[in-house]
């Protein structure tokens, strides 16, 4: 089953991410085996990817009694926040008419910089127009700052903003740089997989056929399918978009599919977290009908 091929750290992020995160951000390790279990993952497959993300920094774990806790570290809760903030590149903003240009010159002893640099740009929604030249149209300064002081490179990096005057138009522009012909082929096999998908599991849950777990592992599995398209689409305003541009459609699949798996979900997950986690509060600001995934945009459309 689909479900079983998604690796056991993969999800314990996903859990943490849509879920833990918004209960006081920390877990009874029985809960969160538990949880992986509906997904095909054992006690020691849990317990093992626990041990290595602490490891890597990402977890911390706390005894209480002879039960232990595990929490997101501080690098942890940045990296989530930062995963939400990147998730609103899919808004497709207005366009000022402007690309923000960098270009570096990064020295072959600091190559391994140059490679995590090359991937920090992807995920950001930049475009390679040639060689350590990168383009986008987003307004993407802060991300700009925030690598150069991250990777201390402010000695090999230039960054511009200018207006495209030349020679090409900016659709021309915009194919050198990013594959969106690939991008909307993988925005119409989301639809054609989730469409019925989608209409099948409305009618079961309108009808009371769809478990509670059933539903918790399909909009987990939903989220996991649709983050994809953070690593892929660049997040362009609508100006420089194909006519024939699905990601909308999609968008407005997953809002709609969400919303609608998202409170038997929500009950399920809470009734597991229940038990070994009494004295850890729901934070009162979250609304399990929101998910970052939603822009606004998509939300007009559902």
């Amino acid at each position: 089953m689909e479900k079983k091929t998604l690796n056991t750290r993969s999800m314990i992020f996903t859990l943490y991410g849509d879920y833990i995160r918004h209960y006081g951000n920390v877990i009874w390790i029985g809960s969160l085996i538990r949880l992986l279990k509906e997904f095909g993952h054992n006690e020691q497959s849990v317990r093992a990817a626990v041990s290595r993300m602490s490891k890597q920094g990402w977890l911390q774990s706390e005894k209480k009694g002879n039960k232990s806790y595990y929490y997101l570290t501080e690098r942890g809760r940045d990296r989530m926040d930062e995963a939400a903030e990147r998730i609103y590149k899919l808004e497709s903003p207005k366009w000022d008419g402007e690309w923000l240009i960098l270009v570096y010159t990064i020295p072959e002893e600091k190559r391994h910089i140059r490679d995590e640099l090359r991937k920090e740009l992807v995920w950001s929604g930049f475009g390679l127009l040639s060689n350590s030249c990168w383009i986008t149209p987003n307004p993407l300064d802060g991300q700009i700052h925030n690598l150069i002081q991250k990777y201390d490179i402010e000695g090999y990096v230039n960054y511009f903003r200018a207006s495209h005057e030349g020679m090409s138009d900016h659709k021309s522009l915009v194919q050198r740089c990013w594959d969106l012909d690939e991008i909307n082929e993988l925005y119409s096999q989301f639809i054609q997989n989730y469409s019925q998908k989608y209409i099948i599991d409305k009618n079961k849950i309108e009808k009371g056929d769809m478990s509670d777990g059933s539903c918790f592992v399909e909009r987990t599995m939903l989220v996991h399918q649709y983050r994809k398209f953070l690593f892929v689409d660049p997040g362009l305003p609508q100006e420089l978009l194909p006519q024939d541009w699905l990601g909308d459609s999609a968008a407005a699949l997953f809002a709609d599919y969400y919303k609608t798996l998202a409170e038997p979900a929500t009950r399920f997950f809470e009734s597991v977290f229940e038990q070994g986690n009494q004295e850890i509060k729901k934070d009162n600001h979250y609304n399990f009908l929101d998910h970052p995934y939603m822009s606004p945009q998509s939300n007009n459309h559902s």
